[in-house]
């Protein structure tokens, strides 16, 4: 009968293209997470309100405006309407 008996050698490359393939995981995860690919894109319209808040120095209004519209984080909202 044969043994199914793994060397130490083996066993530390399996351990370390295991561990390899977690970390990978995470890191995709952690990724698709945070730019997910479904959300709404902003309308021509939305862009002409918000520039336009923008230039009536109401940028905190333009911001709660954009993120109404299309779900976007504080942080990525703040940055769209900066880069109008």
């Amino acid at each position: 009968m044969h043994s199914l008996a793994i060397s130490t050698g083996g066993l530390v490359a399996l351990t370390v293209v295991v561990t390899a393939l977690i970390i990978y995981l995470i890191i995709l995860a952690a990724r698709l997470t945070r730019n997910p690919r479904n959300r709404p894109s902003p309308s021509p319209h939305l862009v002409d309100q918000a520039r336009e808040m923008k230039a009536l120095g109401q940028l905190q209004e333009a911001v709660f405006l954009v993120r109404g519209e299309t779900g976007m984080s504080q942080r990525a909202a703040a940055r769209f309407v900066n880069r109008l």
